[in-house]
């Protein structure tokens, strides 16, 4: 593995190092040393006065990267592909969901492509940051799972990989085999609590959801149902007899949350919200995401063979 992350990461330096007339690979190329060196300009290392992270442009002059690589800091310097540096104003932060927006006193930055659907499981993903402080290292690997939650962690769903994370990535880009950004990778689970291949990337619908409330408004209040959700997979309908052919299964409700005021019940598949279809859990979370505290949200679910309509409000946090 470490062969491969330095065979990476020497592609990614002989590319910024490169100063011929050559035009920069296509979009669509296949080879992930072609899209590692057409995003490499889109990614930044931040960093303030007690550690470093890494970052995703997301308009020329404004940058996306985790809250706590940032913390309380209002200025921090920002190191580019092109080996320039400059200073960066932090502009916003969220807590619950580990995002800040970064104003760049660069203007000419060439912004990422997002990709606003989830990635599946098996998908390849590249993992493109500064573990240790090692700027532009680039890691491969898979998409391990989807939805997944930590404890102390963001409270958002997040993307599970095996693409090697390291104390330094945080806030870079989790990418496609396009070159796109699917998330912006959070954290992982060292060794020394038994784990192996275990990072976390916030997804990028979320990211750009949460990007512009704070460039818009400062602050962001997320709307939110209080059920943990997940995907109804054939095997699943076929294990607990659910008729349902697709929806969103309600797993567990929380205690005195917004949906079991709703009378939302754990076994429930919820199949339509706010008059829209309900497919999956990815579904419920794009709802959420354009919905706002305190809406009342008209939720119907297949309940067995009975289908049931519920009026939720949403709550806040």
């Amino acid at each position: 593995m470490f062969a491969r992350v330095l065979a990476f990461l020497l592609l990614l330096l002989g590319s910024i190092a490169c100063t011929d007339s050559r035009s920069p690979p296509p979009a669509g190329s296949g080879s992930q040393a072609d899209v590692v060196a057409r995003v490499a300009p889109s990614a930044v290392t931040v960093r303030v006065e007690d550690g470093v992270g890494s970052g995703v442009v997301l308009r020329s002059d404004v940058v996306v990267t985790n809250e706590h690589v940032v913390k309380t800091a209002r200025q921090v310097r920002i190191r580019y592909a092109d080996g320039q540096e400059s200073g960066g104003e932090v502009l916003a932060t969220d807590p619950l969901s580990d995002l800040a927006v970064i104003r760049t006193e660069r203007k000419d930055l060439p912004a990422a492509e997002f990709r606003d659907e989830l990635p599946r499981p098996g998908d390849t993903v590249l993992a493109i940051g500064s573990p240790l402080g090692l700027e532009f290292t680039v890691t491969a690997g898979i998409v391990s799972g989807l939805h997944r939650t930590l404890a102390g962690g963001p409270q958002v769903e997040l993307i599970q990989t095996d693409a090697p994370i390291s104390p330094g990535n945080s806030g870079g880009a989790l990418l496609d085999s396009a070159g796109r950004v699917v998330g912006i990778n959070e954290s992982y689970i060292p060794p020394a609590q038994g784990a192996e291949s275990l990072g976390f990337a916030i997804p990028s619908g979320v990211t750009l959801t949460v990007a512009e409330k704070l460039l818009s408004a400062g602050k962001v209040e997320h709307p939110y149902l209080g059920a943990s959700l997940g995907d109804l997979t054939p095997d699943i309908r076929s294990r607990f007899g659910i008729s349902a052919e697709r929806g969103a299964l309600v797993l567990e409700v929380e205690q005195g949350g917004p949906a079991q005021a709703g009378g939302l019940r754990a076994g429930d598949v919820i199949v339509e919200m706010k008059n829209q279809e309900i497919t999956g859990v990815q579904d419920v979370q794009a709802v959420l995401r354009s919905s706002r505290v305190d809406e009342r949200a008209s939720v119907s679910v297949r309940r067995g063979e009975q289908q049931t309509e519920l009026t939720v409000v949403l709550g806040g946090r």
